[in-house]
């Protein structure tokens, strides 16, 4: 028997599909890789970002992080997966020496973005950040 090694892997599904079929597509993966001897310790949704550029027409995507114990021939079948299936815009997968149960950075700036919304903001002024005129820049009506 093969032996489990730990990886970290991202996918990101398209844009026009919705959460709960993001979740489904979560589910799938993870029945992939269970089936074939693996486990996934931690998975995050880190939720609709935007793209760094188009990626088939598409220019944000739904990012979700696994972190998996499984053997290689596991990985390699669960690639395989989705990179049949056309809600998958991008993937990959990274071998790790240990898992960190830790949350991820993402999921720190994702609570952390939260607590600015709730009234937590640091660092603006009373106009929004836009500057001593409240305007776009440039000169303003004076």
């Amino acid at each position: 028997m093969e032996e489990s090694r730990y990886y970290e892997s991202v996918f990101i599904a398209r844009q026009d599909i919705s959460s709960s079929n993001v979740e489904e597509l979560a589910n799938q993966f993870q029945q992939v890789l269970e089936g074939q001897g693996g486990q996934i310790h931690k998975t995050e949704h880190w939720g609709l970002k935007n793209l760094a550029y188009r990626v088939n027409k598409n220019r944000k995507g739904h990012y979700v992080l696994f972190n998996i114990e499984a053997p290689s021939a596991a990985i390699d079948e669960y690639e395989r997966t989705m990179r049949y299936n056309e809600d998958v815009l991008r993937y990959l997968t990274l071998r790790v020496d240990e898992l960190d149960p830790n949350p991820s950075v993402q999921m720190e700036r994702k609570d952390k973005k939260d607590g600015d919304r709730r009234g937590e903001r640091g660092g603006r002024g009373e106009r929004g950040g836009r500057g001593e005129r409240g305007g776009r820049g440039g000169r303003g009506r004076e």
